[in-house]
């Protein structure tokens, strides 16, 4: 009798691996510990060394904490003066909040599709999407591989003649921000850059599913601008986070220093003290989750290679991706054996994802008069397409487990 083989065996023994459970380990905890143990728990000291970490990290003049990338990109539109009779460009092909913001500051959305094959959008229809009433453009850095920037950054330079600069902040700049979606792109390069570094303006997700969290939250860096002090913006994006106010919680905490004022009634979106002793935690260990999410990928692509899919490249001579999610396409299927794929991993215990039904087909941007029959590439990449588990808890060993049902279960 034979022996049975390593995958065989693999496969008789039925594991439970989730999508993406948060990597914490004691070194968050302990951090974390130490907070909830000074009598400081809001936006504080410890939110304050994780923004000057983040914008080390990034190689950037400052950063800002927030409670989501989401409310990064809202305040930088608000930053801008963007608001009604402006139009923002961003992909068909991303998460909803990549566009919910431009429709929060009462600017108009203007989807573009993606190239052919490729989850990035086509930069010529890009190009022509370019109008006079365009402010900012939104691309987004799917699964932690960024855009080409070299590219986006070409076309709006062409456009200036079509700018119309409506503050002091798009008229120092003098053509249309660059605001990157890099909710997954923390730790990615591009051309020797680094994620955040790049665009005008760059909001970070550090959601409990993405690479770096801090449960919820996010973060927002942004480059020197000619003739802007970097205190200024930094100073107007506290005013915006935190309703308006002059003084925030800690400043306030100084003897005799209770009076402040309120600005402009502003909103509530700051980073605690709690959330940002996570990211230092997290900070510490980094460039080790970088490399065994690298590591998981590569193992990925060795074991299915030589199956009739596309896997998205995440490392190249001129650019390397965060690793957060590992996106393959069925070649030659569509949705309905798609869907089924899905349903049979899940039978076999490995939870398995989507990224993403393109906006056009969800009812909130039907009803803004987006049809997907606009957006056919962007469709093709979604009929087919299947997200891997890929975080730093993967044992070697389910790795091959998901390697092996997945290779059985789309024969």
């Amino acid at each position: 009798m034979n022996k049975p083989s390593f995958s065989s065996s693999l496969l008789e023994k039925k594991m439970n691996i989730p999508f993406s459970p948060p990597d914490i380990t004691d070194i968050e905890i302990e951090e974390v510990v130490d907070t909830l143990k000074s009598g400081w728990i809001t936006t504080g000291p410890k939110t304050k060394r994780l923004e000057q970490k983040l914008a080390e990290f990034t190689n950037t003049p400052k950063a800002v904490c927030l409670n989501s990338a989401t409310a990064a990109m809202e305040l930088t539109l608000r930053l801008l003066g963007v608001g009604e009779g402006d139009e923002v460009i961003t992909s068909a092909y991303t998460y909803t909040a990549s566009a919910s913001v431009i429709h929060h500051v009462g600017a108009n959305i203007v989807l573009v599709d993606t190239a052919e094959n490729s989850y990035q959008m086509d930069y010529d229809q890009l190009e022509k999407a370019i109008t006079s009433k365009t402010k900012v453009i939104i691309p987004v850095d799917l699964a932690g591989v960024m855009c080409d920037y070299d590219k986006i950054f070409e076309l709006v330079n062409r456009k200036r003649n079509l700018f119309n600069p409506a503050n002091k902040i798009q008229e120092a700049i003098g053509r249309i921000v660059i605001l990157a979606d890099a909710a997954h792109s923390f730790g990615a390069t591009y051309k020797g850059k680094n994620s955040g570094e790049v665009a005008d303006f760059t909001s970070f997700s550090f959601h409990a599913v993405k690479n770096f969290t801090t449960g919820e939250g996010g973060a927002l860096t942004w480059c020197n601008i000619p003739g802007i002090d970097n205190e200024e913006i930094y100073k107007n994006y506290m005013l915006l986070s935190l309703h308006g106010q002059s003084k925030d919680a800690l400043a306030k905490t100084k003897l005799g220093a209770w009076e402040y004022d309120i600005v402009s009634p502003a909103y509530k979106c700051n980073m605690t003290d709690i959330m940002a002793s996570i990211g230092l935690g997290q900070m510490e260990r980094y460039s080790l989750i970088l490399e065994r999410r690298r590591q998981i990928i590569e193992q990925y692509n060795k074991g299915l290679s030589n199956q009739n899919i596309d896997i998205l490249e995440h490392y190249g001579t001129d650019f390397s991706s965060s690793g957060h999610l590992y996106l393959i396409r069925l070649l030659d299927k569509d949705e309905e054996c798609r869907n089924k794929v899905i349903e049979r991993m899940a039978e076999k215990g490995i939870s398995t994802n989507v990224h993403y039904k393109p906006l056009p087909m969800h009812t909130a941007y039907k009803s803004l008069g987006f049809n997907i029959k606009d957006y056919p590439n962007a469709f093709n990449m979604y009929k087919n397409e299947v997200t891997l588990p890929l975080h730093t808890l993967l044992s070697n060993v389910e790795i091959n487990y998901v390697i092996d049902t997945f290779i059985e279960l789309i024969k």
